[in-house]
């Protein structure tokens, strides 16, 4: 039973909102004109969600939010003459289909197909102002062919090779896992063990573009913190690569390359530590420490990245019983394995300074290594705490003396003279690992002869589509289970026998250029006509979670960038404007999740409310960008509002309160409806929708104070305002006072720039110092006039009663102050 009942001539939103879902669908209200017809003269404007993966469960209330505000800030740029592009879509390939596959049989394209008719239902009911000619599906023919014709060009240029790469395998699920995707060495999804092994996998040279990914951030209307994220993945540094020899009394000689941004410190190294993986590990490796070493390097292939450098985590290692030879000392150092140190970063291995840096420091003060002071300063003794601040360099032979910046550059001058080190530049990016051992994403495009080389499909056969199988379990060598369709699997060209690569792409692939299908979604010869790429592009706005923040959008702008590379697209970057929603948190204040109990499902909000109080509470709960918790309450106070507007229109008589025409109107009405406007307008470009609906409250409030009496003229401008955030209400009023077309192209209203500068100001009053009231008074009041209005406040006229007046002051606009004596 729902809490909201309607009375006589109250607001239906139940009859009201489908009729207008229904409008806008049948007319195409929203459909964005492409370059050559009508509309395309206007500017452009080109509004993109992160479009969702269409899982079982459903949207829950937080996947509005950013959807909403995208749609306010559209409706608004039409309203303003903007030509507007806001498309949706499903990222539609992905893990758990397939998993659900495994597990039921059912096929991921069946299961995909039922999630997404529920999905777009689902955000139908909520009025967002989507072209839906453009939708688009990445698991769909006509859409994967291009994903992997973009693929071909990768490969083309250089950019897609073979790698035998270390890769977290999940058994159970039959997968290869990204770091991000384990946690404690147990699969994100299902909790089973994760496992390192080498695997042959397609890689994609990311790393070629680092600098540009870096450099040309700084263009881009992004918050910092998102900028120096992608910098801090990408992690440029500068320093130098320097080679330490093996001591001959280890197991096998040789040598080891470290690089570190501080070569300087060379002479405060007493201990080097090698990663797990690290090849030389195995051959140097005395026979003492042999089962110790190889009992550590087991338990560290189980742990993810992530949770190896974390900060806060308590440091473990094993000695290797092998040393090296420090190259600027001559002095032999042990030799460690820790699994805080990554194959993936520099070379592997590090040199140790504790002296200097608070992880070797709590390293060495563990299994009691030497620390050595090399840099002079620091607040405490070297042997409690690294002095990591800067000093002039001190028990250093030839360094003494010299700064930070003068001592790098005199020691890479030596390594180089010794041919013991080089000036080196490194990224902490890798290249970006592309293959999955799945069956429900893109068939990669390539062929091999069995002899070590790769064909590519030419693009006259794509799409490649993938096979049917009897069941989507992996193949017993690891490899997806594409290997086991035996009739798509063997492919004869001119006489000899090819085999189809049986890796797909990860979801990110569809992912990274859906934002360009959407400029010309229905292209069957192309993926896009160059004229409208030039016309859209580059997005205008893009508003998506957090979770995204590094990953997804570091992907996009790499294939940007090459195709940009190919002269296919015309900007360097895609997005020009980003901005991350907050999170909605369930009532109890923690993340929505079905194990906690507390998902709220946007049906059920829009059955009982209503989809325009949904969209007012989402935007009304605080700053788009702030995490915030869900309020029922909240949605209650936006359904009041909405109608307590709908009766300053409609009355039980007649539907039409003949106030709304009336010839007077309050002079206060007429001045707040100018600067609502104005207000609205200004908050909605800013993106500050919870001070636009306060601003359209207290607006409301102010009419019903002055007896709702309101011109036409400024309930048109309420209805306009109020349009683009509760647009069904907006639709519904907008006929109701007369209009027989859809508001959604008319012209935003305008305002009296003489009416929205207050001619008033707000003065306190004080007496003997202390505050007893304020007046309004003219801005450009006299003293004598504010003087006399100060006198008549009845507090004030009390405490001067019989009273001699020392001193009264007018500070303009500001104050007015008496004192007296006695």
């Amino acid at each position: 039973m729902s809490n909201f009942e309607t009375s006589p001539g109250d607001y239906d939103f139940r009859k009201v909102e489908p009729v207008w879902q229904k409008f806008w669908l049948e007319n195409r209200t929203f459909r964005a004109a492409d370059p050559g017809e009508e509309g395309s003269e206007k500017p452009k404007f080109y509004a993109l969600d992160m479009f969702p993966y269409p899982s079982g469960d459903g949207l829950h209330v937080g996947h509005p939010e950013g959807y909403t505000a995208t749609d306010i800030v559209c409706r608004y740029k039409r309203m303003r003459g903007f030509n507007v592009l806001h498309p949706m879509g499903w990222d539609s390939f992905g893990l758990p289909a397939e998993q659900h596959a495994i597990q039921t049989g059912t096929h991921p394209r069946q299961t995909t197909e039922k999630n997404i008719n529920h999905f777009r239902e689902q955000i139908r009911r909520l009025g967002f102002s989507y072209d839906w000619d453009r939708e688009i599906t990445t698991s769909q023919d006509d859409y994967f062919r291009w994903t992997q014709w973009i693929f071909l060009k990768l490969f083309e240029r250089g950019l897609a090779y073979e790698s035998n790469a270390p890769v977290n395998w999940c058994p159970a699920l039959g997968a290869v896992l990204a770091n991000e995707e384990v946690i404690d060495g147990k699969s994100e999804r299902g909790g089973h063990p994760v496992e390192k092994r080498a695997m042959r996998q397609w890689v994609l040279k990311i790393t070629a573009y680092a600098d540009r990914l870096v450099d040309d951030l700084d263009g881009l209307d992004w918050p910092e913190s998102i900028k120096e994220m992608q910098r801090n993945w990408v992690g440029k540094s500068e320093g130098a690569t320097v080679s330490f020899r093996v001591s001959e009394t280890a197991a096998s000689s040789g040598s080891f390359n470290v690089f570190t941004t501080r070569p300087d410190t060379l002479f405060g190294v007493t201990f080097c530590v090698l990663a797990p993986e690290h090849p030389l590990v195995a051959t140097i490796t005395t026979a003492a420490r042999k089962s110790a070493v190889e009992s550590y390097v087991s338990v560290a292939q189980t742990r993810s990245e992530i949770d190896r450098s974390a900060k806060d985590k308590e440091k473990t290692g094993v000695f290797t019983g092998a040393h090296a030879v420090n190259p600027v000392t001559g002095k032999s150092i042990p030799i460690w394995v820790a699994d805080y140190v990554m194959m993936t970063y520099g070379e592997g291995a590090i040199m140790a300074v504790p002296g200097h840096d608070a992880r070797d420091h709590a390293f060495a003060k563990k299994f009691q290594l030497p620390i050595v002071q090399v840099l002079d300063g620091g607040a405490v003794p070297i042997d409690e705490s690294a002095h990591e601040g800067d000093g002039k360099l001190i028990h250093s032979d030839f360094l003494n003396g010299l700064d930070k910046k003068q001592a790098i550059a005199r020691v890479t001058e030596w390594l180089e003279e010794k041919q013991l080190g080089k000036k080196t530049i490194t990224y902490k990016l890798r290249d970006w690992l592309f293959s999955r051992q799945r069956y429900w994403g893109e068939p990669i495009p390539l062929l091999h002869d069995g002899k070590g080389n790769v064909i590519p499909l030419e693009a006259k056969d794509l799409p490649l589509r993938l096979p049917e199988v009897q069941d989507f379990k992996p193949a017993p060598t690891g490899e997806s289970p594409l290997a086991k369709a035996d009739a798509w699997l063997e492919v004869t060209r001119d006489g000899k026998t090819l085999r189809r690569e049986t890796n797909t792409m990860p979801q990110w692939a569809g992912s990274c250029w859906y934002y360009l299908r959407f400029v010309d979604a229905k292209n069957a010869t192309a993926a896009w006509d160059t004229k409208k790429e030039k016309y859209w592009l580059p997005v205008d706005l893009y508003i998506g979670g957090a979770e995204h923040a590094v990953l997804h959008l570091l992907y996009a702008r790499f294939w940007h960038k090459v195709l940009y590379d190919c002269g296919l697209v015309s900007t360097k970057e895609p997005f020009q404007k980003l901005v991350n929603q907050g999170m909605i948190l369930g009532e109890n204040g923690e993340k929505m999740s079905k194990s906690r109990g507390n998902v709220v499902n946007p049906d059920d909000v829009v059955d009982e409310w209503g989809a325009d109080s949904l969209r007012l509470y989402e935007m009304f709960m605080g700053p788009l960008e702030a995490t915030k918790p869900w309020q029922m309450n909240g949605i209650q106070g936006c359904n009041r509002f909405l109608r307590r507007v709908w009766r300053l229109f409609v009355t039980e008589e007649n539907h039409m309160d003949p106030r709304a025409s009336a010839a007077t109107e309050a002079a206060e009405v007429t001045r707040a409806a100018h600067k609502l406007v104005k207000k609205v307008g200004e908050d909605i470009e800013g993106l500050r929708f919870n001070t636009a609906i306060a601003a359209m409250m207290e607006f409301v409030n102010l009419v019903y104070k002055e007896n709702q009496t309101m011109t036409s003229e400024t309930a048109k401008k309420l209805v306009l305002c109020v349009a683009p955030l509760a647009p069904h209400i907006g639709e519904e009023l907008w006929k109701r006072i007369g209009h027989k077309d859809s508001l959604a192209y008319e012209p935003w209203p305008a305002f009296d720039a003489v009416l929205v500068v207050d001619n008033t100001a707000t003065v306190s009053v004080q007496v003997n110092g202390k505050l007893r009231g304020t007046i309004e008074i003219a801005k450009d009041a006299t003293a004598a006039e504010a003087l006399a209005a100060a006198r008549a406040l009845p507090k004030v006229a009390a405490e001067l009663n019989g009273k001699t007046i020392a001193k009264e002051i007018y500070v303009p606009g500001r104050i007015v102050s008496f004192a007296f004596r006695g």
